[in-house]
């Protein structure tokens, strides 16, 4: 079985990301073989006590990737438009059940 990963992808590149720039990262995530789905995130809505909530703003978006070879996957990684525009992303293992 192999484990599953969560990507959490940050707004905070410090310069803009192009089409170009997501198409190859696609396209070698596709060919990995690791890569599962993703998407933007939209509009947010607290549920529960929104004082003590806090903000998830800075996150744009995930991927889910599955893999036995987290370096690999830490490599593919190393190209993720926002890493390359001065960004960051935040790898997170989901726990296996």
């Amino acid at each position: 079985m192999k484990t599953q990963y969560l990507l959490l992808i940050q707004n905070n590149a410090t310069s803009v990301t192009t089409p170009a720039a997501w198409d190859r990262f696609f396209a070698a995530a596709e060919a990995s073989g690791l890569f599962k789905g993703g998407s933007a995130l939209g509009e947010r809505v607290v549920i529960g006590d929104p004082q003590s909530a806090q903000s998830t703003k800075h996150i744009g978006g995930f991927m889910r990737f599955d893999t036995d070879n987290r370096a690999k996957l830490l490599e593919l990684l190393q190209l993720h438009p926002v890493v390359l525009h001065g960004g960051s992303v935040e790898l997170c293992e989901m726990p296996r059940t």
